[in-house]
């Protein structure tokens, strides 16, 4: 009986897997995707993207996530693209959540198709590339202007699935207006000449500089230089010269579980300005400053095989640019780096790679600074980055988690998406861009994989490559005969143990070695959030959501002590002290 039983069990799962398989040959999805031949006049090259929404909450383009929020959506790579032509996708389409069209689950769905395009980059290392370039919205697919979409089309998905649609890209996405200049905020952008040599073409690097009060009534003081790292800004952030709007309807928070999180932050955005103008406040120049590339909304401001020499760019031709302009003091004792994530990996990195630019950096929830904990992943001696080594289960390797460790991602998925949205780490996203910053150039010209994005095996000579050239822990540990006393005092790094990217792992990992550093001593401090999440920075008075409004000023007592006790003895320490 039991022998019977399980026969007629396999039977069935045969006869449902021969079904699925039938379902899939019958259903010839065709979704059709073409352009008006007003939007270009000439052959269009990009990454052609499908979006499907089951929810008209906001267009399906703005909709894209790895989370549990996760719509559909589907991609493929385009050469040449004409309005004479269509671009049909079919069940073959690789996408995410759902890999193929024909798994799509039945129900309405709001459907918009978007190009990014790419344009063509003949690099000085003699390989020619098809990249996406920023146009001043920061590196994103969705808002980029020039890219051509469709406006949402609702429809309904039947139980077998779709079988044609037809969809137009006749709308395209509008340019974006650059910020004014103001009595406080000015605007700056300057061709760099080292970027142009590499990427064969013009590139510019920007900032916005906050003035310090008393600019133009004191031409004597010359100012130290506070540099914010992070993601693109489009204008100076936290800055208001004005209370919070009085009819601005409050909204809701999810990240913080916070009512009226948009009054709170127009509320500190003023309470700075108010801080800025008290006599006690020492006068500081900030900028934040705008490097993108055709790879992600900022470059890592590092020197990098595939991205250029984005370190040597920003450190020695914008930074100087601004100090002339605006009478910065122009020396390494004067000028501090800080910023949280991405911003805190630069703000250390930079200090680490030019320690006799910088006099200090505060790296808050800094992107893995050790490999062996890339996320959770040990890019040295694992053999998988998207499943745990096991012999009889799998499970796969979280990629995100909330205070109480409730995951929401993995890192298969996080990459999934990626691969969607680009191959050859043109998706503009996490982990191509630490591929694009880190990884060796390839023959075609673009980033050698960490590992493989379908599989997740790990190349371990790619691995090896970045360790010697970015993982900032083994390169303080391999040379701090040389940095030791170049970086002593400089290093301050600060994390929240619950960090929703396990990038506290990290954090240990490098606090085990400073704190055993003795010849010198690195002197200088990491701290960690209780329960804190991404991106505590180190303030153990006020919860998250208040703190992270605070970078222009909680590290200025902090910087104001490091330069009173490291100043060269004929540094100017008094021009700019000015009440």
């Amino acid at each position: 009986m039991k022998s019977f039983k399980y026969l007629t069990v396999l039977f069935l799962i045969f006869l449902f897997n021969c079904n699925s398989e039938s379902k899939k040959a019958d259903n010839k999805i065709a979704i059709n995707i073409s352009y008006l031949e007003s939007l270009s006049k000439k052959n269009l090259d990009g990454r052609l993207l499908l979006i499907f929404a089951d929810n008209n909450q906001s267009e399906p383009r703005f909709q894209v996530s790895e989370g549990l929020n996760a719509q559909p959506i589907f991609g493929v790579n385009i050469e040449g693209f004409n309005p004479n032509q269509i671009v049909t996708f079919t069940e073959d389409v690789f996408g995410f959540p759902y890999e193929s069209l024909a798994d799509l689950k039945p129900g309405d769905y709001y459907v918009q198709a978007v190009l990014h395009i790419y344009e063509t980059f003949n690099l000085s290392t003699g390989q020619t590339v098809k990249l996406p370039m920023d146009d001043g919205e920061g590196q994103h697919w969705n808002t980029s202007p020039g890219n051509p979409y469709s406006f949402p089309l609702k429809i309904h998905v039947p139980e077998h699935g779709i079988e044609k649609l037809d969809i137009v890209l006749d709308q395209v996405i509008p340019e974006i207006k650059e910020p004014e200049d103001t009595d406080w905020i000015k605007h700056v952008k300057m061709k760099s000449d080292l970027l142009s040599k590499f990427w064969g073409r013009d590139i510019y690097l920007g900032a916005h500089v906050l003035l310090p009060k008393g600019f133009d009534e004191h031409p004597e003081a010359k100012y130290p230089l506070m540099v914010f790292q992070g993601h693109f800004p489009s204008d100076f952030g936290g800055f208001r010269t004005t209370p919070p709007d009085g009819n601005l309807e409050p909204d809701y928070s999810d990240r913080f579980d916070v009512k009226g999180y948009n009054i709170i932050q127009q509320q500190e955005a003023y309470n700075f300005y108010k801080r800025w103008n008290e006599p006690d406040f020492p006068r500081f120049l900030i900028i934040e400053i705008q490097h993108p590339t055709p790879y992600y909304d900022d470059s890592y401001a590092v020197n990098s095989a595939n991205q250029g020499p984005y370190g040597d760019a920003i450190t020695y031709e914008l930074i100087p640019y601004i100090e002339k302009m605006f009478r910065g003091q122009g020396e390494g004792w004067s000028r501090f780096l800080y910023g949280g994530s991405t911003g805190g990996w630069e703000a250390l990195a930079v200090q680490v790679k030019y320690p006799d630019e910088y006099n200090g950096c505060f790296a808050a929830c800094p992107d893995p600074i050790d490999f062996r904990a890339y996320c959770l992943t040990n890019i040295y001696e694992d053999e998988n980055a998207y499943y745990a080594k096991s012999n009889h289960k799998t499970i796969e390797v979280p990629a995100h988690r909330d205070y109480l460790g409730n995951v929401s991602s993995t890192v298969r998925e996080s990459n999934y998406l990626e691969l969607v949205l680009g191959d050859k780490s043109r998706s503009g996203g996490q982990f191509d861009i630490w591929e694009a910053t880190y990884s060796p150039q390839g023959d075609d010209g673009y980033p050698v994989r960490l590992w493989d994005k379908k599989s997740g095996v790990i190349n371990h000579d790619v691995a090896q490559y970045w360790k010697e050239n970015y993982d900032l822990r083994y390169i303080l540990e391999r040379d701090w005969d040389k940095l030791g006393e170049k970086l002593r005092g400089k290093i301050h790094i600060y994390c929240g143990d619950m960090d929703n990217y396990y990038l506290n792992n990290a954090v240990y990992l490098m606090e085990d070695f400073l704190e055993s550093t003795t010849d010198p001593y690195y002197e200088g401090e990491v701290d960690y959030g209780d329960r804190a999440e991404h991106c505590w920075n180190g303030d153990q008075e006020n919860p998250n959501h208040i703190s992270r409004l605070r970078y222009n000023s909680m590290y200025v007592p902090k910087i104001m002590k490091r330069i009173m006790e490291s100043a060269p003895k004929d540094a100017d320490l008094t021009s700019w002290r000015y009440k």
